[in-house]
Protein backbone atom coordinates (compact mmCIF):
# COMPACT_ATOMS: atom_id res chain seq x y z
CA UNK A 1 0.00 0.00 0.00
CA UNK A 2 1.03 3.87 -0.51
CA UNK A 3 0.58 6.38 1.98
CA UNK A 4 1.05 9.74 0.73
CA UNK A 5 2.68 12.02 3.57
CA UNK A 6 5.80 14.53 4.03
CA UNK A 7 9.27 13.34 4.43
CA UNK A 8 11.89 14.68 5.87
CA UNK A 9 15.70 14.71 5.40
CA UNK A 10 18.37 16.87 6.48
CA UNK A 11 20.62 18.84 3.89
CA UNK A 12 24.36 19.00 3.51
CA UNK A 13 24.29 22.38 5.36
CA UNK A 14 22.15 21.32 8.57
CA UNK A 15 18.64 22.77 7.36
CA UNK A 16 15.75 20.63 7.24
CA UNK A 17 13.88 19.56 3.41
CA UNK A 18 10.30 19.12 3.61
CA UNK A 19 9.40 16.71 0.75
CA UNK A 20 6.12 15.12 -0.44
CA UNK A 21 6.88 10.96 -0.86
CA UNK A 22 4.59 8.41 -1.06
CA UNK A 23 6.36 5.10 0.04
CA UNK A 24 4.99 1.89 0.19
CA UNK A 25 4.50 0.37 3.24
CA UNK A 26 5.11 -2.90 4.82
CA UNK A 27 4.26 -4.68 7.39
CA UNK A 28 2.06 -2.31 9.24
CA UNK A 29 4.76 0.43 8.87
CA UNK A 30 7.29 -1.75 9.90
CA UNK A 31 9.23 -1.21 6.93
CA UNK A 32 9.02 1.62 4.05
CA UNK A 33 9.99 1.61 0.52
CA UNK A 34 11.00 5.00 -0.97
CA UNK A 35 11.36 5.41 -4.92
CA UNK A 36 12.59 9.16 -5.16
CA UNK A 37 13.67 10.81 -8.46
CA UNK A 38 17.59 10.76 -9.01
CA UNK A 39 19.03 14.28 -8.78
CA UNK A 40 16.10 15.55 -6.39
CA UNK A 41 17.27 17.26 -2.91
CA UNK A 42 15.20 13.68 -1.02
CA UNK A 43 17.22 11.26 -2.87
CA UNK A 44 20.59 13.09 -2.35
CA UNK A 45 19.93 13.22 1.74
CA UNK A 46 19.13 9.94 1.86
CA UNK A 47 21.88 8.37 -0.26
CA UNK A 48 23.97 10.68 2.07
CA UNK A 49 22.94 9.60 5.65
CA UNK A 50 20.43 6.93 5.09
CA UNK A 51 18.37 8.21 7.81
CA UNK A 52 14.90 10.41 7.81
CA UNK A 53 11.34 10.52 8.89
CA UNK A 54 8.00 9.76 7.26
CA UNK A 55 5.11 12.28 8.45
CA UNK A 56 1.18 11.08 7.87
CA UNK A 57 0.10 14.46 7.66
CA UNK A 58 -3.83 15.96 6.68
CA UNK A 59 -2.14 19.43 6.21
CA UNK A 60 -3.34 19.87 2.76
CA UNK A 61 -1.79 23.11 2.27
CA UNK A 62 1.92 22.28 3.58
CA UNK A 63 1.64 19.25 1.01
CA UNK A 64 0.70 21.58 -1.96
CA UNK A 65 3.47 24.02 -0.80
CA UNK A 66 6.50 21.31 -0.47
CA UNK A 67 4.80 19.63 -3.92
CA UNK A 68 4.85 22.10 -5.97
CA UNK A 69 7.89 23.76 -4.19
CA UNK A 70 5.96 27.06 -3.14
CA UNK A 71 7.62 30.00 -1.12
CA UNK A 72 6.21 29.48 2.80
CA UNK A 73 7.37 29.77 6.30
CA UNK A 74 9.08 26.85 7.59
CA UNK A 75 6.70 24.60 9.45
CA UNK A 76 7.12 24.10 12.70
CA UNK A 77 10.23 21.35 14.11
CA UNK A 78 11.08 19.16 16.52
CA UNK A 79 14.19 16.94 16.92
CA UNK A 80 13.24 13.26 15.74
CA UNK A 81 14.26 11.12 18.49
CA UNK A 82 16.44 7.95 17.20
CA UNK A 83 17.92 9.40 13.58
CA UNK A 84 19.44 12.71 13.21
CA UNK A 85 16.37 14.86 11.64
CA UNK A 86 13.26 16.67 12.38
CA UNK A 87 9.63 16.05 12.70
CA UNK A 88 6.87 18.23 11.97
CA UNK A 89 5.17 19.42 14.77
CA UNK A 90 1.27 19.65 13.36
CA UNK A 91 1.53 15.88 11.92
CA UNK A 92 -0.40 13.74 12.76
CA UNK A 93 1.90 10.40 13.11
CA UNK A 94 5.54 10.23 11.74
CA UNK A 95 7.91 7.35 11.43
CA UNK A 96 11.68 7.89 11.53
CA UNK A 97 13.57 5.45 9.45
CA UNK A 98 17.02 4.02 8.42
CA UNK A 99 17.52 3.29 4.78
CA UNK A 100 19.17 -0.18 4.62
CA UNK A 101 19.26 -0.68 1.13
CA UNK A 102 19.81 1.50 -2.17
CA UNK A 103 19.05 -0.06 -5.42
CA UNK A 104 20.12 2.08 -8.76
CA UNK A 105 18.75 0.08 -11.51
CA UNK A 106 15.63 0.96 -13.40
CA UNK A 107 14.10 4.75 -13.69
CA UNK A 108 14.25 5.38 -9.78
CA UNK A 109 15.98 4.21 -7.28
CA UNK A 110 14.50 1.70 -4.78
CA UNK A 111 15.53 2.42 -0.84
CA UNK A 112 14.11 -0.10 1.85
CA UNK A 113 14.88 1.78 5.05
CA UNK A 114 13.35 0.24 8.46
CA UNK A 115 11.07 2.13 10.82
CA UNK A 116 13.10 2.79 13.95
CA UNK A 117 10.84 5.15 15.98
CA UNK A 118 6.87 5.88 15.51
CA UNK A 119 5.39 8.94 17.20
CA UNK A 120 1.87 10.39 17.38
CA UNK A 121 1.24 14.16 17.50
CA UNK A 122 -2.55 14.19 17.02
CA UNK A 123 -5.21 12.28 15.36
CA UNK A 124 -6.03 12.41 12.03
CA UNK A 125 -9.08 14.62 11.06
CA UNK A 126 -10.76 12.18 8.80
CA UNK A 127 -11.39 11.45 5.59
CA UNK A 128 -12.84 14.81 3.16
CA UNK A 129 -13.07 14.63 -0.31
CA UNK A 130 -11.60 18.10 -0.53
CA UNK A 131 -8.59 16.98 0.74
CA UNK A 132 -7.96 13.88 -1.80
CA UNK A 133 -8.69 16.30 -4.41
CA UNK A 134 -6.60 18.89 -3.80
CA UNK A 135 -3.63 16.10 -3.19
CA UNK A 136 -4.76 15.02 -6.14
CA UNK A 137 -4.97 18.22 -8.09
CA UNK A 138 -1.15 18.89 -6.71
CA UNK A 139 0.14 15.28 -7.86
CA UNK A 140 -1.35 16.81 -11.56
CA UNK A 141 0.18 19.74 -11.20
CA UNK A 142 3.64 18.67 -10.39
CA UNK A 143 3.66 16.38 -13.53
CA UNK A 144 2.55 19.67 -15.56
CA UNK A 145 5.56 19.40 -17.85
CA UNK A 146 4.78 14.99 -18.28
CA UNK A 147 0.88 15.19 -18.42
CA UNK A 148 0.34 18.29 -20.53
CA UNK A 149 -1.18 21.38 -19.52
CA UNK A 150 -4.70 20.33 -21.30
CA UNK A 151 -4.68 17.16 -19.33
CA UNK A 152 -3.56 19.03 -15.76
CA UNK A 153 -6.56 21.57 -16.44
CA UNK A 154 -8.79 18.58 -16.95
CA UNK A 155 -7.97 17.49 -13.59
CA UNK A 156 -8.38 20.53 -12.09
CA UNK A 157 -11.80 21.09 -12.98
CA UNK A 158 -12.73 17.27 -11.82
CA UNK A 159 -11.52 18.50 -8.28
CA UNK A 160 -12.74 21.99 -8.21
CA UNK A 161 -16.38 21.18 -7.86
CA UNK A 162 -15.62 18.75 -4.84
CA UNK A 163 -13.02 20.87 -2.90
CA UNK A 164 -15.82 23.70 -3.43
CA UNK A 165 -18.68 21.56 -2.24
CA UNK A 166 -17.10 19.88 0.77
CA UNK A 167 -13.96 21.71 1.41
CA UNK A 168 -13.29 24.26 4.14
CA UNK A 169 -11.27 27.73 3.81
CA UNK A 170 -7.40 25.78 4.19
CA UNK A 171 -8.66 23.04 1.52
CA UNK A 172 -10.15 26.08 -0.77
CA UNK A 173 -6.43 27.99 -0.32
CA UNK A 174 -4.75 25.37 -1.26
CA UNK A 175 -6.36 24.72 -4.28
CA UNK A 176 -6.16 27.88 -5.05
CA UNK A 177 -2.70 28.03 -4.73
CA UNK A 178 -2.40 24.67 -7.40
CA UNK A 179 -4.38 26.56 -10.18
CA UNK A 180 -2.08 29.94 -9.62
CA UNK A 181 0.73 27.44 -9.95
CA UNK A 182 -0.98 25.74 -12.99
CA UNK A 183 -1.94 29.37 -14.75
CA UNK A 184 1.84 30.71 -13.93
CA UNK A 185 3.64 27.60 -15.60
CA UNK A 186 1.39 27.32 -18.17
CA UNK A 187 1.97 31.31 -19.26
CA UNK A 188 5.55 30.90 -18.76
CA UNK A 189 6.05 28.08 -20.91
CA UNK A 190 3.64 30.15 -23.75
CA UNK A 191 6.10 32.94 -23.41
CA UNK A 192 9.06 30.61 -23.85
CA UNK A 193 7.47 29.29 -26.82
CA UNK A 194 6.39 32.52 -28.53
CA UNK A 195 10.32 34.02 -27.35
CA UNK A 196 11.69 30.74 -29.20
CA UNK A 197 9.48 31.39 -32.63
CA UNK A 198 10.64 34.83 -33.11
CA UNK A 199 14.17 34.30 -32.37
Amino acid sequence: MIIEGLTTTTNADGTTNVAPMGPIVIGDFLRLQFRPFPGSLTYENLKRTRRGVFHVTDDVLLLVQAALDLPHSPPPLQPAMQVEGAVLKDCCRWYEFAVESVVESGERPVMDARVVHTGRSRDFVGFNRARHAVIEAAIAASRLEWLGREAVEQELARCRGLVEKTGDAAELQAFDLVAAFVHKRAMTNRQQQLSDQSS
